[in-house]
């Protein structure tokens, strides 16, 4: 008998675009409704018709709230859903404004492209309207189907803030989605919780072919980094993601700032997400780690220090063109497909006493990417621009556990799996992964491609 039906809607073989949907007791749900990723946002797979009845769909459960994980929720309200949505609270304050802001850079695309965006803003607060309940980490709630009561509930990824791996369990199965797994330990998240009893585990596999080396000298690459760029009188370039990266960058540099380990120079928070993002953080300090919270408790702001200079409106990013000084500028996006550091790369790249430091994960087709594979010259705003700048590309400030801490997380509940698929990676990442685990705990592994069903018993 089919417990569960899953299909592989999006995020299969690739790292982005996260959403799979899930038919149980007569009802049908989604994970996750993401952006794919790629030189721009306006590519042509996020504007293709959903591969289900939008319609049909009961309810969207969602695992944190990266772009990629709900930037096409307004799209599918667009096109007639009118389903329930549930998340963590924090990951519902942080979507509404990261859907909000990437309308922003859709709007100029599609403009530029002579295409119609492909959502508006009432989709948006319509979406809001939906998402009116949320979950809080492991309370099962009661999700009724035609034929008896299923539970839903949301474990810590650790990932970021209000991050959640989401279990499902019916008719005495369980199915489990992690969506993104935190790279425990975090310097703010507390550590991903273990999953025990699962018979069909969903797991991610953006670095699943490779280890974060240099997890335990970041900080110290990262001083050096900024040190002798300051030193030359050059500028740091900082893409940061929006969440969570720009608030660890921030704490990073209030422990150097304060501790007097880098010369004390302007900080330039030009990211006006970032800076409204950081004010969500602060109301939800409570889900930090307790190192956190002992430092925020001896009355420390960790994301603020001297030297801090937050731009949102237009008008004070583009005044950082006139500040000749040496400084560091953080700004999104992560992956510099749009966002205000693209500007600030045009400016910047061309100079050898520059430095760009790459905190994150480069999707393929990217400006970041291009930047990452040492490419000498990259097309911004159409126009070419040299690469002379450093290039510091720092995996251990990764938010993904890598392909060793994937396998270990696997671990707690091996003895009960009876099957592992693959996704969010690229194909050589999930495919290396699943191998891995098949090898390790010889439990069947499927890595699916996009519009793969399965049917679990």
């Amino acid at each position: 008998m089919t417990i569960f039906k899953v299909t592989f809607a999006g995020g299969a073989l690739m790292p982005t675009g996260s959403n799979f949907l899930v038919e149980f007791g007569g009802k049908k749900i989604l994970i996750d409704c993401g952006l794919v990723q790629g030189e721009k946002y306006t590519i042509p797979i996020n504007s293709e018709p959903f591969s289900y009845d939008t319609k049909s769909i009961d309810a969207l459960f969602i695992t944190h709230a990266h772009l990629d994980h709900v930037g096409r929720i307004p799209r599918l309200v667009r096109d007639g859903f009118r389903g329930k949505i549930y998340s963590t609270a924090p990951t519902r304050e942080m979507a509404e404004l990261i859907m909000l802001d990437s309308m922003g850079v859709l709007g100029k695309e599609a403009a530029r492209d002579g295409i119609e965006p492909f959502y508006a803003e009432k989709d948006v607060f319509e979406a809001m309207q939906l998402w009116s309940d949320t979950l809080e980490y492991e309370k099962p709630f009661v999700f009724k189907t035609d034929d008896g009561d299923a539970t839903i509930t949301y474990h810590d990824a650790g990932h970021i803030l209000g991050s959640g791996i989401i279990e499902i369990a019916y008719k005495g199965k369980k199915l489990a989605f992690t969506g993104d797994l935190g790279n425990t330990p975090s310097p703010l998240m507390k550590d991903t919780t273990l999953l025990k009893d699962i018979d069909y585990l969903v797991i991610e596999s953006v670095y699943g072919d490779r280890n974060h080396k240099d997890k335990d000298r970041r900080i110290e690459i990262f001083k050096e980094a900024v040190t002798t760029t300051i030193n030359k009188g050059g500028t740091v370039l900082i893409p940061a993601f929006s969440i969570e990266r720009t608030q660890e960058m921030l704490l990073a540099f209030n422990e150097l700032v304060e501790g007097k380990q880098i010369p004390a120079v302007p900080v330039y928070l030009d990211s006006p997400l970032g800076i409204n993002i950081t004010k969500v953080y602060k109301k939800y300090d409570s889900w930090f780690n307790e190192n956190i919270e002992k430092i925020i408790k001896s009355g420390d702001d960790i994301f603020a220090f001297k030297g801090l200079v937050q731009t949102p409106s237009p008008e004070e990013s583009k005044a950082i063109n006139n500040d000749h000084r040496p400084k560091v500028i953080i700004a999104g996006s992560g992956m510099s497909n749009g966002g205000r550091i693209v500007h600030h790369e045009a400016r910047y790249l061309p100079d050898p006493k520059n430095t760009i430091i790459i905190v994150g994960y480069q999707a393929v087709n990217t400006l970041g990417r291009h930047i990452v594979e040492g490419e000498k010259e990259v097309f911004i705003h159409g126009q070419p621009v040299a690469v002379n700048a450093r290039l510091v590309n720092i995996h251990g400030f990764s938010a993904h556990k890598d392909s060793d801490r994937l396998i270990e997380f696997v671990a707690s509940t091996a003895p009960t799996l009876k099957k592992v698929f693959v996704v969010l990676g690229e194909p050589k990442s999930a495919y290396f992964l699943g191998q891995h685990i098949h090898e390790t705990y010889g439990v069947p592994v499927l890595v699916p491609e996009k519009g793969d069903m399965v049917e679990l018993e």
